[in-house]
């Protein structure tokens, strides 16, 4: 078995698993929140943002704890810069998902009913997306081996969120019940949720030639 770069450091194996699953349950709860949206749930869709707000706080403390122990105990310093950019790279994504829903907190941009089937197969094409990254991360920090098991798997949804925004903008500019403001709307948003799904491929892409400079 190929190995990790953190050989015996359980401790921090541990830290930074707690902050994948924070990057992999964002998703979750962005699919949540928009369903909530959908369904004009408020008070749902309140809870979910306001857990994704404290989600989004605990990974950045639990980030800079998991880059303190880097430096203070002088762990893989070769390797030290890939690790900070992964970390970084992963907590953007969470990032994306927290904006995206303060963007329709802000904005309640009034999405017709016969998208709404679209909207929600987008959004998990993207949630796909970032949970395949999170797994090839996972592996990046325990098995070098089984990154390349799950980055065939991030290009397969971002290709789907590709295919599904790119019908969904036709939809809206084919549309003759919407005016010109309101496409233009749901086109930004159409497309904001897809960018995620672009981001998690090129962190996945930077995540195969790290592994190939562990593996020199």
């Amino acid at each position: 078995m190929a190995f990790g770069i953190f050989a015996r450091q359980i401790r921090l194996e541990k830290k930074i698993d707690e902050f994948l699953n924070m990057v992999s349950q964002s998703g979750m709860l962005f699919e949540q929140g928009l369903q909530a949206f959908l369904e004009k749930n408020s008070d749902a869709f309140d809870d979910k943002l306001q857990e994704m707000l404290n989600y989004e706080h605990l990974a950045d403390t639990l980030r800079r704890e998991i880059e303190q122990e880097l430096y203070v105990k002088t762990l893989i310093p070769e390797s030290r810069g890939d690790v900070l950019a992964v970390l970084e790279n992963m907590d953007t994504l969470l990032d994306d998902f927290k904006e995206l829903l303060w963007q329709f907190d802000i904005e309640t941009p009034s999405i017709p009913l016969e998208y709404h089937r679209e909207f929600l197969a987008l959004t998990n094409c993207v949630v796909q997306a970032v949970e395949y990254t999170v797994r090839s991360c996972r592996s990046f920090f325990k098995d070098l081996a089984s990154v390349a098991n799950d980055l065939h798997k991030v290009s397969y949804w971002e290709t789907e969120s590709d295919i599904v925004v790119t019908r969904l903008q036709r939809s809206f500019f084919q549309s003759e019940a919407l005016d010109l403001c309101h496409k233009n709307q749901l086109k930004d948003f159409a497309l904001g949720t897809a960018r995620v799904a672009d981001k998690a491929e090129d962190v996945t892409d930077r995540l195969s030639i790290y592994v190939i400079k562990r593996s020199l």
